[in-house]
């Protein structure tokens, strides 16, 4: 069309993006900056500023990438229909031939509506602009000059052609001869988009010549041709259903390809989200019970992983992180698959929990905030452990592969943090809101919905190649994109963690989410779910959550059942002072229900080197046991606290003295205490030319029970010593741009833009040569101007510099003048502030009304 035949705008059309924003009120305002809160940072001074940032390559990337995939499609066909699009013009793109269908025409006002929020589009339905900057970023190759696979129009693509080349295609198609090339193609398009003309010419085309255009027609519209085209390629391109754009290379007109898709812009129309399906179905009780059976596993494997650690833990590698021969390790002592053992180990550090203690030798170690943590009740400490997992933007899945430096990613190390994961974790617990209560996911709908919802920006279709005619490839897609990947972790995560059961969210794992429900997880997408709640949010969720989980945990228990082959039995988890004093006496030789617990001589000597006498163990063993103390084991103790501390070791280098000299004949004779280097220095004393703790252990592999003493003979009592890091924080989220700002925020920030706005766009009296730049005056000018207005009360334009050198403008009433400042009522800020007046550039009166 023409400018000439275009249709004049209305009046109350808004001639630009600013202006479309000017007629919002403040809620619409405030929806587009809380959907792009990077537009906040910083506060923008007045509409036209917004618009401008709103405009911006890196805004509207950010903003395109948020949208969902019938959005995107919405955004694209804007990009191919004219400029300004009609909404029927836009259906027609859309639908197709299928233009009654009222879910389609649903959707679309939806998508509409979101792209105008986002302020990607604006103007009213009949006037419709897409954004330049998305126009251009859509264009995803230079072999697709659409973002939809179509290629230029027959005027586009005729550009430069000479009029007698025009006239023969024109003649060729059966259409009557014109008298310029304009006319020609008007004519040519006019043919290309009569549904009934154009099936009437497509009837008459040779078979090879119909599966060539079914090739080009979902892009790429490109192709080859040689210097002597085959019959069917002739005929396609002397009426014109394939132009030449350049030498050897033909393309396929964007009015043929739109009548050969039905007058669809996309192949695949994806107007509704795909539904998440369920794959199994439990009684709700069960995934309760099989959720918080795991969110107790998770407490008992936290806590095994820092006990562990308890006295020191791993070395930091230099560039930071765990090492893999200590990953394993840990692996191996938590008994777990090392990518599990690397997700125990993030999330304790993800909660605060442990930490490197910045010593010179550096090492990982827990921090203090871990002894508070385990004063707390069960359920408070799993609900600390799923909101930092909720919240982390660390992403244990990463570990072991390779960054873009093909470095490896180590846990606990740096380059672990995506943004995404908080919002991909929340938005995959909310999608299993949708399903029955018991019910699991198939993870391929939950993939395939999360990609409607974020889809990846790429090409509209594959290459073609057929009859003479060759397409370049098109760009190739990502196999498996990390919002995927992150998904599937999510998955295996929630279900270690105790998040879900058996596949399904559980209770506890609902209210974790806080006021998320089914009806708004099913009609949210990824693009609206809150990734970063409040503080108080979360705290109150993690409540909920912990109440919901607590008459699901076990009751700790005060008794173990003592059994004749030197085990106890402890069928549930026990109090905290029973576990850790039993934790000394004995070791873990199994878990699972109920924990088995062996008596040794080894474990026996551990809890009498802490301190313990025989009585003591005696009478913890009676006070405890809901069983009568065996026999075999009150003769282990019996037998192992006769012999403890017979032998005397302590440091001159080191010694032995014991009071029976046969038992020193007795280790001198063995040939195991060769390597101890010991000579006799008394009856009673042997020396060592080993440190103490050398010839201590030696000894006890040799079997015996040496004691060890301090200088003034007293025995050493050796207890385990819990090293803990300096007082750490948790890591903080590291994010993709600014946060979700929060409804006081964004109201202030509007009022803020709104005031800032009406003082950019005052009627001023401003100098003929200054146009709409900050108004000029000399210093004298300044000062006589603020002084009238402070005495007539009238407000006047100004233009101010501030310390950092930005200029802007604004609108004052002055109240007082002294001292080299201005104190005036300020309309842009709404408030009254202090000026310098050496910073005022120059000051205006403001035009009469």
């Amino acid at each position: 069309m023409s400018t000439d035949e275009q249709p004049q705008r209305p009046a109350d059309t808004p001639r630009s993006l600013a202006e479309a924003l000017r007629s919002r009120d403040d809620a619409s305002l405030g929806a587009l900056l809380q959907a792009r809160p990077d537009l906040l940072t910083p506060v923008p001074n007045d509409l036209t500023q917004l618009a401008t940032r709103a405009a911006t390559r890196a805004s509207v990337v950010r903003a395109l990438e948020r949208l969902d995939r019938f959005s995107q499609q919405v955004a694209e066909a804007l990009a191919v229909a004219p400029e300004p699009a009609a909404y029927a013009e836009l259906h027609a793109l859309i639908a197709g031939d299928q233009e009654d269908d009222p879910a389609v025409d649903t959707a679309l006002r939806h998508a509409l509506a979101t792209l105008r929020e986002q302020a990607l589009t604006w103007g009213s339905d009949d006037r419709i602009r897409l954004v330049r900057t998305a126009r251009e970023l859509l264009a995803p190759a230079p072999q697709y000059p659409s973002p939809t696979g179509l290629g230029p129009t027959v005027a586009e693509a005729t550009a430069g052609m000479s009029p007698n080349r025009m006239q023969d295609i024109v003649a060729a198609a059966g259409l009557p001869s014109t008298h310029d090339a304009v006319s020609a193609v008007k004519s040519l398009t006019e043919l290309f988009t009569d549904r009934t003309r154009m099936s009437a010419l497509l009837d008459e085309a040779p078979a090879e010549s119909v599966e060539v255009l079914s090739r080009l027609v979902w892009g790429p519209p490109y192709g080859q041709v040689t210097a002597d085209p085959a019959r069917h390629l002739r005929w396609l391109l002397d009426r014109g259903l394939l132009l030449p754009t350049s030498p050897g290379t033909v393309v396929l007109p964007r009015e043929a390809a739109l009548h050969l898709r039905a007058g669809r812009a996309h192949r695949l129309l994806e107007p509704v989200p795909p539904a998440v399906e369920p794959l199994r179905e439990h009684r709700p009780q069960a995934v309760d019970a099989a959720a918080a059976s795991q969110a107790y596993m998770a407490l008992d494997t936290v806590e095994e992983l820092l006990k562990d650690w308890d006295e020191g833990g791993p070395t930091v590698l230099r560039a930071g992180g765990l090492s893999v021969r200590d990953l394993k390790r840990t692996a191996v002592a938590l008994d777990v698959p090392e990518p599990v053992a690397a997700f125990w180990v993030e999330l304790a550090y993800a909660a605060g929990l442990v930490a490197a203690d910045g010593d010179a030798d550096e090492r990982y170690a827990a921090t203090p905030a871990y002894d508070d943590w385990q004063e707390l009740p069960a359920p408070e400490r799993w609900s600390v452990l799923a909101t930092a997992w909720l919240t982390a933007t660390r992403t244990a899945g990463l570990i072991g592969g390779r960054d873009g430096k093909d470095r490896t990613l180590s846990a606990l190390g740096p380059h672990l943090d995506r943004s995404s994961a908080p919002e991909i974790r929340r938005r995959v617990l909310t999608l299993l809101t949708t399903l029955p209560d018991g019910a699991s996911p198939t993870p391929e709908s939950m993939l395939a919905r999360l990609r409607w919802e974020r889809p990846p920006r790429g090409s509209a279709g594959g290459g073609a190649s057929a009859g003479g005619v060759s397409s370049p490839a098109s760009p190739s897609s990502t196999p498996m994109e990390l919002r995927a990947r992150i998904a599937q972790w999510t998955l295996n995560e929630a279900e270690l963690l105790g998040v879900t059961g058996r596949g399904a969210l559980s209770a506890h794992g609902r209210a974790l989410l806080g006021s998320e429900s089914e009806e708004e997880g099913s009609a949210r997408t990824g693009a609206t779910v809150a990734a970063h709640p409040s503080s108080a949010e979360l705290a109150a969720s993690g409540a909920r959550a912990a109440r919901l989980l607590a008459p699901m945990l076990p009751e700790p228990l005060d008794h173990v059942l003592l059994q004749a082959d030197l085990t106890a039995v402890a069928p549930g988890p026990l109090e905290r002072p029973l576990a850790e004093t039993l934790a000394v006496l004995a070791d873990v030789e199994s878990k699972g229900g109920a924990t088995v617990y062996r008596f040794t001589p080894g474990s026996v000597r551990r809890a009498l080197d802490a301190g313990k006498s025989a009585s003591d163990l005696h009478a913890f063993l009676a006070a405890h046991s809901r069983t009568p103390v065996p026999q075999p084991l009150a003769y282990l103790i019996d037998d192992v606290a006769r012999k403890h501390g017979h032998l005397r070791i302590g440091s001159a280098s080191a010694y032995v003295r014991c009071d029976d000299e046969a038992l020193l004949n007795e280790i001198l004779a063995d040939k195991r205490s060769q390597g101890l280097r010991l000579r006799r220095l008394a009856p009673t004393v042997l020396a060592a030319q080993a440190d103490p703790g050398s010839l201590l252990e030696g000894l006890r592999a040799m079997g015996f029970a040496p004691a060890a003493e301090s200088a003034e003979g007293d025995v050493l009592i050796t207890r385990a010593h819990a090293h803990r890091s300096p007082p750490r924080t948790a890591p903080e989220p590291v994010h993709d741009g600014p946060p979700l700002a929060d409804s006081t925020l964004i109201g202030a920030a509007v009022r803020a833009i709104r005031a800032g706005d009406v003082a950019s766009t005052t009627p001023r009296k401003a100098t003929p040569d200054a146009g709409d730049a900050l108004p000029r005056t000399t210093a004298a000018e300044t000062l006589a101007t603020m002084q009238a207005a402070v005495l007539t009360g009238e407000a006047v334009w100004i233009g101010y510099v501030n310390a950092e050198g930005s200029a802007s403008q604004r609108v004052i009433a002055p109240i007082r003048v002294e001292g080299g400042f201005v104190t005036a009522y300020d309309h842009t800020a709404d408030e009254v502030r202090t000026y310098p007046l050496h910073r005022v550039t120059g000051v205006a009166e403001l035009a009469d009304d």
